[in-house]
């Protein structure tokens, strides 16, 4: 008993079962479906979703602005980290802007992005705000905590800047930008259904969430969070096992 309890998966699944138990009190002690229905009706409306075309089309619609506004993030703040954290300069530079973007609240922001942007163009870029301050600021502490003997090493064996990059910059900032990213995705996924549900962008997982709030259908509510918190899962460790191939075939193992 105590071997199983070690296993991570088996304590996850169990501490799953008990939300799960704990939901199900909730519901019969509140005793309105209306307020909060139990899990058996909230899956059963979920699987009722899946087996229909639309909860597909809305779910790549989203997953695909989603995709666009994470990858510009990532990108975007791994090159900007990179020179931030080997010029102060630059890093100063910035400063403002980063400083700008983990403090204006989300809802501010896609309120005031909705004057210039569609409804449809919004999730990128609100994706992207909340992706690049952690990727931008995990970046720079990997690269400040690169050990200066090991660059000083590499100044006097001659390593041009892609060796130095490869070989004494990638093992340090490896831990920095999984961690980055793996909180990232997650909250890619929240902001960019906000901005849908405050936009009512079309064709969206956001919208159908708006419709289910404005007509108080509970099971719906709960059903499309429930899918929300599942995909939003799957692409952390979908992108966890793409980035530990990447560096694998980046450091030629």
């Amino acid at each position: 008993m105590r071997r199983l309890w070690r296993n991570k998966s088996i304590r996850q699944l169990l501490a799953g079962l008990l939300a799960l138990l704990v939901w199900q009190v909730l519901s019969l002690l509140l005793g309105s479906p209306l307020l909060l229905p139990g899990p058996a009706a909230v899956l059963g409306r979920l699987f009722a979703l899946l087996l229909t075309g639309d909860f597909w089309q809305r779910v790549g619609f989203s997953l695909l602005r989603v995709g666009l506004g994470f990858g510009l993030g990532l990108v975007l703040g791994l090159v900007l980290g990179l020179l931030g954290g080997r010029f102060p300069l630059i890093q100063t530079l910035l400063w403002p802007y980063v400083a700008a973007m983990q403090a204006v609240p989300v809802a501010s922001f896609i309120i005031l992005s909705l004057l210039f942007l569609s409804a449809g163009q919004l999730p990128v870029l609100i994706c992207f705000f909340v992706v690049f301050p952690p990727v931008y600021e995990n970046v720079v502490q990997g690269v400040r905590s690169t050990s200066i003997e090991l660059l000083e090493m590499g100044r006097v064996f001659g390593f041009s800047w892609w060796r130095r990059l490869q070989y004494l910059y990638l093992p340090t900032l490896k831990p920095f930008l999984l961690s980055a990213c793996t909180v990232g995705v997650g909250m890619a996924c929240k902001a960019g259904v906000a901005a849908e549900v405050i936009a009512v962008a079309a064709g969206s997982v956001g919208e159908s969430l708006y419709e289910a709030k404005l007509y108080l259908l509970s099971e719906d509510l709960l059903a499309w969070t429930v899918a929300i918190v599942i995909f939003s899962r799957l692409l952390q460790r979908l992108l966890q096992g793409l980035m530990q191939a990447a560096f694998a075939l980046w450091e030629g193992r």
